[in-house]
This record gives structure tokens, sequence and C-alpha cells, in this order.
């Protein structure tokens, strides 16, 4: 039985589609925010299960897209239009019969023009979309191993520590606690040490590989999930006898890398410049030149005679033995790929915050970079991107954003329906069971869509060949 949304005609698709977009266009004229934040999520959702033709798509996400941007940056709808700029990227994604260049048009006003627009009413923002940047980066790491290579890793927050201390360590005043005379390497070294830290994990993972990587499935998992938390205890007791990583206290004030270039070129753009925001604008920058980077160097390696045998080894070990693919040799190959993106990733990480510690590298943080490469979609390079946003705005930004609303609502003593957010307890608090929210979306997609949000087109192809005919 045909669902009633897909028996809708084109011209009723189109009108429930701009006809949400002038209800957000005029909650918007009117200022009021979080109904215009509703009426553009209908939007993407109708642009999603009902879309109209492909051109009209488009136009639609250039309109939602405008919106957005104007409503942040005049402070509408707190956070909440931020993602609906991510739903663009998303649909945009799976927009077909389009010129790629309309499509990367669209794309670069986005993340160019209009997160940007929204960053300097909402430094909040800046730092959002670094912190999905870095994370998505280090899930496609992970989703080599994972993903291409079907090697499960528990302990991915390892690589990440290690480049984050290599960095904080030399761009402190750290290293002067076992070298006589030492100052602060200058911020330059940054990008270098991104390079060092890139050698230095990919070493790291083949000395980690080469005894765990004889084990497979869950045996894997428990070494390498024992050896993620070596790594992070050694961080937090690496404070004596010699003083190297300052222990559970971590290391404050990395340098940054200086800007000076970057600030100039602002001024001559006529961007508007403030201590708030000249640091936030260039690493909002840089993590896109990266992951931009780290995009095209997955894409590749997925082409490659690597990611074949990659994926020959996920799908069948003993085939992929029988047919000559060197066992050890290929899986060594995925863990060094997939800790140098993370290492490279830590460096960046500890610039930017000015301060490490252990408890940046738990084993949750392992756990939370795989689940974005589940949820997004395992060996799919757009569906880890989203998964990693999803997951990095559901932390950072939604379940905190809630709490903060119903600790209005409470103080306010408001009565909705009858029922007083006075008496609601003060354990009702979103933002502590971030791991629960996180567990519940796993299990859903376990069940609901065990392939991803956005799944590798080779999966895709697999199930439609099943089908039968």
């Amino acid at each position: 039985m045909t669902p009633f949304w897909k028996s809708l005609s084109a011209p009723v698709r189109l009108a429930l589609v701009f006809g949400f977009e002038a209800l957000a266009a005029l909650f918007l004229l009117f200022g009021w925010g979080l109904a215009a934040v509703l009426s553009t999520y209908l939007v993407l959702g109708a642009l999603a299960v009902v879309p109209p033709s492909p051109r009209w798509k488009l136009l639609a996400l250039a309109v939602v897209t405008l919106e957005a941007t104007l409503g942040l940056s005049v402070k509408l709808g707190g956070d909440l239009l931020f993602v609906s700029l991510v739903g663009v990227l998303v649909l945009l994604l799976r927009l077909p019969s389009i010129a790629v260049w309309l499509k990367a048009l669209l794309a670069t006003a986005v993340l160019l023009i209009s997160i940007p627009v929204a960053g300097f009413a909402n430094t909040f923002l800046f730092e959002l979309g670094i912190q999905i940047g870095i994370y998505s980066a280090m899930a496609l790491g992970l989703n080599v191993v994972v993903g291409m290579a079907g090697l499960l890793d528990m302990g991915y927050a390892a690589f990440f520590a290690i480049g984050a201390y290599t960095w904080a360590i030399f761009g402190s005043t750290q290293a002067a606690q076992f070298l006589a005379g030492w100052v602060p390497l200058n911020g330059n070294f940054v990008y270098l040490f991104m390079g060092f830290a890139i050698i230095a994990t990919a070493l790291t993972g083949i000395l980690i590989g080469l005894p765990a990587l004889r084990l497979r499935g869950d045996y894997l998992a428990i070494v390498t999930l024992g050896l993620g938390e070596v790594v992070r205890i050694l961080a937090n007791n690496l404070d004596h006898p010699t003083n190297f990583t300052n222990g559970p206290q971590g290391i404050s004030g990395v340098v940054k890398p200086p800007i000076d270039w970057f600030q100039a070129l602002l001024q001559i753009a006529g961007i508007p410049r403030s201590a708030a925001t000249d640091y936030q604008l260039f690493f909002y920058f840089l993590v896109l030149v990266i992951i931009g980077i780290v995009i095209v160097v997955n894409i590749n390696l997925g082409k490659s005679k690597f990611g074949r045998a990659w994926v020959a080894i996920r799908e069948d070990e003993i085939a992929a033995k029988a047919m000559g693919i060197p066992m050890v040799k290929t899986k060594l190959l995925a863990f060094a790929t997939g800790a140098a993106f993370s290492g490279a990733m830590g460096v960046l990480f500890a610039s930017q915050r000015g301060f490490v510690s252990p408890e940046s590298f738990t084993l949750i943080a392992s756990i939370t970079i795989l689940g974005m490469v589940v949820l997004g979609g395992m060996g799919s390079v757009p569906g880890v991107v989203l998964g990693a946003a999803a997951l990095t705005i559901l932390n950072l930004d939604l379940l905190k954003s809630f709490s903060e609303f119903l600790n209005t609502l409470r103080q306010n003593g408001t009565v909705l329906f009858g029922f007083h957010f006075s008496d609601l307890p003060s354990q009702v608090d979103p933002a502590k069971y971030e791991r629960l929210v996180f567990g519940i979306i796993l299990i859903l997609m376990m069940i609901y869509r065990p392939a991803g949000l956005i799944p590798e087109q080779r999966h895709v192809l697999e199930n439609h060949e099943e089908k039968p005919s």
C-alpha cells in the first residue's frame, strides 16, 4: 500500500513545501523565533519525505538557507536554526539530477557565508562548527578502520590524545619541567607538529596493531579498549617522577598559531574584527580546509586497491586471504591511516582549546566517535560526516539548550495544560542523560536503519539486488 505522502501530486508537494517556507518567513518577520524554527524543520521534513522536482527542491533549500541565516543573524530561534543549515547540507548530498556546481555553490554559501554570519551574532556557533569538523575528521579516520576494513577499534581516542599531548607539551611551558631553559615553541610550529603527530600516531597504530590484529571481533575490541585506556592512564600519571603531562591537572597555556596575515585579510575584506571572533573564524576555516582534504583522501582510498582490499577483508576475511590479500600488512595500513587522521586533529584540538587534560580522551570519547560512524553509515563518507554533525550538535547544543529551557520554565513557574513546571524534579535534566539518549538513538538505528542514515552505496546496491523482482 502506497503511503499517503507518496501519493501526493507534484503541485500539492510544491504547495506544501513553499507554504511552510512562507510561514517561516512570516514568523521571522514578526520575531517569533520558535515558530520560525518549527516551520523551517517542517520544510526540511517535507523535502525529505515528499520532495518536489529536483530544481524546485534546490530552490527550496536556498530559501531555507536564506531564512535560517537571517534568523541567526538577529539571534532568533537560538541555536536551533543552525540545525536547519546542517539539514540543508544533508539534503544537498541526496539531491539527484542537479549539476554538481549548483549544489557546490549552495553548500559553499552555507559554509562560507551563512555559518560565519551566524557566528558573528553568536560565537558559540563557531565553536560548534569547529567541533563538528574535528569530530568529522576523526570519525572519517575511524571509518577507515571500522567501516572499510571491518576492524572494531574501541580505543580510538588514544591516538587523539597522543596528537593533542604532542603539541601541548612542546607548545607550552610544560616541556620546561624536563628540558632546562625551555620556552614554548612559536605557534607557527602547529602545522609542522600536525605532520609529526601523523607520523607518531601512525607508528603507534602499527605498534598497537602488530599484536592486536591477530585477533578479530570481540577480542580485538577488548584489546583495543584496553590499549586506549593505557594511553589515558599514562597521561593521567606521567607527572612523576618526571612531570611530562602534568597529570590530572592537564596542560594549560597551549600556544595558538599567529594569525596576523588572516586578520589583515579580514581587514581588506571589510569583515568586522574582534578578539572574540578572529581566532574562532580562523580555526573554523582551518577545520574546513582539513576536513576537505580528509574527505578527498577517504574517497581516493576507497577507490584504491587498498580500499578494495579492506572491503574484501570486511566482507569475508577467509575469502580475502584465499585471494592472496596479505592480512597483517593490509590491516596495519588501515590502523595506521585511521590513527594518523586522529593524531592530526589532536594537535588542532590542543591548539584551539589551549588546554589538554586526560578527561577529554576517555572510553566514552572512543564510543562516541564509533557511534558517529555507525549512525551515519559504516563505509559511507557523507554518512559519517552527518553522524558526526548529528551527535556533536546533540551533545554540545540540543540537550543543554533543552535543559536550560526546562529550567527557565521551572523558575518562572510556568503552567502548561494544567502541569506546573515548578513541580518538575531537578533530576529531570536532559543534559545529564546524554549517554541514555545516545544509547536509545543507536538502538533505534539498529532496529529501523541498520545501514545508517546515508548507507554506503555498495550496501544500497546489494540490498537492491537481493530484493525479489
